[in-house]
């Protein structure tokens, strides 16, 4: 590696650490705000709901992560873990309650699926990626309220409602997924080919392709992680609301695009982490918590969570 190579890959390092610095920087902030803000915040009770709320944005936004990483977007994972949260619940009925492992994969292959056609048509036919998934969030809140007719499922198993409700040594069973969610992911984009490939990609996609790397494969796969993922959040969601909701995951695309761009991942692809989109998850949900612990109006909230993704953008326009 020439010396220049060294100087630009030290540089790059720093600036990430930077970025990492000041993303916790404003966590703390915000908390530090809350905590005088609202006496009921610090409590330990509060804590354990304001991870356990972020933990299924979580989720989302670590497989859009995947998605931006390679310069795309996706709209639609709030549609897909709807319709993956309502097949996996008409398996799982107190009346088929054998059915668990099977109404979990099933919602995982919808996710998954749903993914595959976004990701062929990305990257095989070159449509636009937010044509694509903006797409996609109609087909597939359009099928969730055809399979369901427009009504919810309830009567879930107790075996699969632990999902969402669970707990395993006192941690609730969603913050366990989440944690195990990053660490698979966390491995794959920092010590695998395919997530050096994901950065590649994002960074200069002609370079790569040059280079050898099959770019189509790797910008499909992300839409597949990110479907999967969808699926797998929209199985956390009905198990813990212990219904399927046709209007599940609605405005869900938003938050899980906040946490990444928060966190830090530019929306111009090639630079970002995990680690960032979690802290963002976190920063969503804290916010989200605390102006609900004052009383602020859910609207007022939704006005406050579109200026940080514009203030996000800009900065990272900025550092650019």
């Amino acid at each position: 590696m020439s010396t220049i190579a060294v100087e630009k890959s030290g540089s790059f390092r720093a600036g990430e650490m930077i970025r990492q610095f000041s993303i916790v920087l404003v966590f703390l902030l915000i908390v530090a705000f809350f905590s005088v803000a609202s006496p009921y915040f610090m409590s330990w009770p509060n804590w354990l709901n304001l991870v356990r709320q972020s933990s299924i944005n979580g989720i989302l936004a670590i497989g859009v992560t995947f998605v931006i990483l390679t310069k795309g977007i996706d709209l639609s994972v709030g549609s897909v873990m709807a319709i993956a949260g309502m097949i996996a619940a008409s398996l799982v009925t107190e009346t088929n309650e054998h059915f668990v492992l099977i109404g979990i994969l099933a919602g995982l292959a919808v996710g998954a699926g749903l993914g595959l056609v976004n990701g062929v048509l990305v990257a095989a036919i070159k449509v636009p990626p937010f044509v694509v998934t903006l797409g996609m969030l109609s087909v597939a809140r359009g099928l969730t309220l055809i399979f369901s007719q427009g009504s919810p499922i309830p009567n879930l198993s107790d075996a699969y409602k632990w999902i969402g409700s669970g707990q395993v040594m006192y941690l609730p069973v969603p913050i366990i997924i989440l944690f195990l969610v990053f660490i698979v992911g966390w491995v794959v984009l920092n010590y695998t080919t395919f997530g050096r490939y994901v950065y590649a990609v994002g960074g200069n996609e002609k370079a790569a392709r040059t280079s050898g790397i099959s770019t189509k494969m790797i910008v499909g796969a992300t839409y597949v992680i990110s479907g999967l993922l969808a699926g797998m959040a929209g199985l956390v969601l009905t198990a813990r609301t212990t219904a399927a909701l046709p209007q599940a995951g609605i405005g869900y695309e938003l938050d899980a695009i906040a946490a990444v761009v928060i966190g830090g991942t530019s929306l111009a692809g090639g630079r970002g982490s995990l680690l960032g989109t979690l802290i963002g998850a976190l920063i969503i949900g804290t916010i989200n918590n605390g102006m609900d612990l004052m009383g602020v109006s859910s609207y007022y909230q939704q006005v406050l969570k579109g200026t940080i993704i514009v203030v996000a953008v800009i900065a990272d326009q900025i550092r650019k």
